[in-house]
């Protein structure tokens, strides 16, 4: 669907022009032309989709906007031929109230110009106002309306957000597009996302979960097989039928190496950088294992993941840094509500005299400065999906109170608002404290810690993990931009590996990135980390000895007979004193005076 370049008003006037070419008169009543029962009954069995996910996974969506002001929602089939509405019919004329029940038809030969039945002839989003309709009859509404397409670039229908007038064009037109890509997204996933991979990129990383994100979905070979259109205007190209390695010049095996559900950066042919990211088909639906990952992560991973299904919440904890909200989307990418809501709530990062209207929401004119539509709260927006309460250990203890009532209820009840409203959410929540002391000295209500703590488990820091080096290698990967060397050096792995990482994996992220963009086209050394990076840390434990030690005393001998057995060159190469050296040396059964390998310097 490109973007026309006509104007508005050129739009309005060619409509226009059908119209009288189709024998109409402005003073006329439309004709909505509805289709017997059989008819309808059969039209409505051959878009079953099409319906299911605008009802079951798009309105949802949006109804926090929709219940706030005179919308009505109108879906259409390739047609014109309505299916359903959702919203409020207050404005609707008496006369044409049949007009606005499943089976009229809105096609511009009967209706005029209207956005419904004129978005499907000029196949792009247009904004109707009261006046520019071609009928008069018709001029007591306004409404918005986008063609609806395939992944095949199809007509497959229209999405149309009709209201009395008084709302602003912009809002509604940016509504009907917001909700019709959003739908496309979602028909396009719910045809081929059980069996194909998704590659998501858009302009910046912090909007990927967005609706303009742009969607690929590729085989096993590469070849992109589905997309939407905002793919195309990212592009600048139609990218069906293409390769990924045609559209990125990268091999896929690249691209599939990163970090499933987690940012990289991408160069698109002849475009700017892109930032993506990539999911494995849904099914099977079971976790796939990579063989790497450290055993107790991935036990807790499936411990939660049983857990979370049977409604029973889990706690999760750990030293800052360890990846608890990384652990959480992978534990909602691998349940069956994948398809819903994440909504993460930082407490510790809301003010405290914010924190209950923005969890819990607040009716319109519910205190001094409210938002004049009201606030549903980040509660409500988890509805059907997974609430992630992260460092809820910071909660006020007034605040704590009320989450509890909405665990134990299952609903809540916005601020000035009488009435309760039912949430169906699951509830993960993640700490660095130790909530139990927490709960000793009075700062943590007990009844809320039994309540979030259905199963607690504690991820382990990075210097703990058995699948250190494959962790340090995938985020090295994640952060390498084209030109930069994809593998790093032996010296520089070795002491990544024997840090101990008090910041563990957000550390990790910090260092990697620091010391590629100072290695810039050159592999990074150890000139390229922190200053002091490499000094002992007091108080911190030594790494764990990774899986197989053999291989790692190996590595340390064959870096000595690298460097012509010259201790002072190899400690400087590794960043750390000759006497650390021996020592390490030593332990592990190497001695450094006798050793055939050393050369003093």
């Amino acid at each position: 669907m490109a973007a026309s370049a006509s104007t508005h008003a050129q739009l309005i006037q060619a409509s226009w022009a059908r119209c009288r070419e189709h024998g109409l008169a402005p003073h006329g009543a439309p004709d909505f032309d509805c289709l017997p029962p059989a008819q309808l009954s059969a039209l409505l069995e051959r878009q079953q989709a099409l319906l299911r996910v605008t009802r079951d996974e798009v309105m949802p969506q949006y109804s926090h906007l929709l219940g706030n002001s005179s919308y009505l929602v109108m879906l259409a089939d390739a047609a014109g031929c309505l299916l359903q509405t959702w919203g409020t019919q207050r404005f609707v004329e008496p006369r044409q109230q049949h007009g606005f029940c499943p089976g009229a038809c809105w096609r511009e030969q009967g209706v005029g110009t209207n956005a419904l039945g004129t978005a499907l002839i000029c196949g792009e989003a247009i904004h109707v106002s009261q006046d520019e309709h071609f009928l008069r009859q018709n001029r007591y509404m306004a409404s918005a309306a986008a063609p609806l397409f395939d992944a095949e670039r199809g007509l497959i229908g229209v999405l149309d957000v009709a209201s009395d007038g008084y709302l602003p064009a912009a809002q509604t037109l940016g509504l009907v597009r917001m909700m019709s890509q959003s739908l496309e997204n979602r028909l396009i996933l719910a045809r081929h996302a059980d069996q194909l991979h998704q590659l998501l990129f858009n302009s910046g990383p912090d909007n990927l979960d967005s609706s303009w994100a742009g969607l690929l979905l590729f085989d096993e070979h590469g070849r992109i097989l589905a997309a939407n259109h905002r793919a195309d205007s990212l592009l600048g190209r139609v990218p069906l039928q293409h390769n990924l390695e045609q559209l990125f010049q990268i091999p896929l095996h690249q691209i599939l190496a990163q970090a499933e559900g987690q940012p990289f950066a991408l160069q698109a042919t002849g475009r700017n950088r892109l930032h993506c990211q990539w999911h494995a088909p849904r099914k099977p639906r079971t976790r796939q294992r990579s063989g790497h990952c450290d055993p107790r992560v991935d036990k807790a991973l499936a411990q939660a993941g049983l857990l979370l299904e049977k409604d029973i919440p889990v706690l999760v904890q750990g030293e800052t840094g360890v990846g608890k909200e990384v652990f959480v989307q992978a534990l909602h990418r691998a349940s069956s509500r994948a398809q819903q809501p994440l909504v993460a709530v930082n407490c510790a990062a809301i003010p405290a005299e914010l924190v209950e209207s923005e969890l819990f929401g607040y009716d319109k004119g519910a205190f001094t400065g409210a938002h004049h539509k009201g606030n549903p709260g980040l509660i409500r927006k988890a509805h059907l999906g997974i609430l992630f309460l992260d460092e809820i250990g910071d909660m006020p203890l007034a605040t704590q109170a009320r989450l509890l009532r909405v665990l134990q209820s299952r609903s809540i009840q916005p601020l000035g608002s009488a009435e309760p409203v039912a949430v169906d959410i699951r509830v993960v929540s993640a700490s660095n404290r130790d909530l139990a002391a927490q709960v000793r000295d009075g700062s943590f209500r007990q009844d809320l810690y039994y309540r979030i703590a259905g199963l607690s488990l504690t991820l382990p820091a990075l210097r703990e993990r058995s699948d250190r080096r494959q962790l340090i290698e995938q985020l090295h990967a994640r952060y390498c931009e084209a030109g930069q060397p994809q593998q790093l050096t032996a010296p520089v792995l070795e002491v990544l590996l024997n840090h101990p990482w008090p910041g563990n994996l957000r550390q990790l992220s910090s260092v990697l990135q620091v010391a590629l963009a100072l290695a810039g086209t050159a592999a990074i050394s150890i000139e390229h980390l922190p200053q002091g990076f490499a000094e002992p840390q007091p108080g911190i434990s030594e790494p764990c000895a990774l899986p197989g030690s053999a291989p790692a005393t190996g590595s340390l001998v064959e870096l000595l007979r690298s460097a012509n057995g010259n201790l002072s060159s190899l400690a400087r190469s590794l960043g750390i004193s000759r006497t650390t050296l021996y020592k390490r040396l030593r332990e592990q059964g190497v001695e450094p005076a006798h050793s055939s390998l050393v050369r003093h310097r």
